[in-house]
């Protein structure tokens, strides 16, 4: 396979790029910095970039709250095919960081229950007890991954959320203009790792 002949360089992109801590969601076109490291990405001889995540997030990235669309702080869909279009001209392939297990408060169908509580739709994608509380007073309890309670553990076993997930994987091709494909082990998407690599 490819990538164990590669020699990656990876990004954590926010940082890379001099993005703030948090996501107003004013567009910022500073993905398109990476334009200037790329023939340093070539001399290095790396043929791989591997991005930390760079899909629509509340703070780190890791907050989910849209996995078709490039965090505003980064730019647009647009800037980013640009980015891998120059990339791949170059002969490097690139490695999108996702996570699926956990979204952003941010996250839709999260609102959705922070505003609607049981009469939500959303209500059965997260593992909820409205006779509790969380750390942000919510006036309800939910999973938050490893405690930390700004990633809001997604319900995996419903089968709206597997719906959900395995179709961003598909739009999100379309979305980034690219070729997807994913290894063997993460395509058994019934498992759904933690970090899934989307290779393009």
């Amino acid at each position: 396979m490819w990538a164990y002949e590669s020699v990656f360089y990876q990004i954590y992109t926010l940082n890379f790029c001099g993005a703030p801590r948090d996501n107003d969601g004013i567009v910022e076109h500073r993905i398109l910095r990476l334009n200037d490291f790329m023939d340093y990405f070539e001399d290095l001889g790396i043929n791989a970039i591997y991005f930390n995540p760079v899909f629509s997030s509340d703070h780190h990235g890791y907050d989910t709250r849209d996995y078709c669309k490039i965090d505003e702080r980064l730019g647009t869909n647009e800037d980013f095919i640009e980015i891998c279009k120059n990339l791949h001209d170059r002969g490097m392939r690139v490695v999108l960081d996702g996570v699926f297990n956990h979204v952003g408060r941010g996250f839709f169908a999260f609102q959705d229950v922070l505003n609607n509580r049981e009469n939500s739709q959303y209500k059965d994608w997260f593992r909820i007890d409205f006779n509790g509380n969380s750390p942000y007073d919510d006036g309800f309890y939910y999973e938050g991954w490893e405690g930390h309670y700004e990633l809001v553990k997604l319900n995996l076993d419903h089968p709206d959320v597997q719906n959900y997930l395995l179709s961003k994987k598909e739009s999100g091709a379309t979305a980034y203009d690219t070729n997807l494909s994913v290894d063997e082990i993460n395509r058994k998407i019934g498992l759904m790792p933690l970090i899934l690599m989307v290779f393009v």
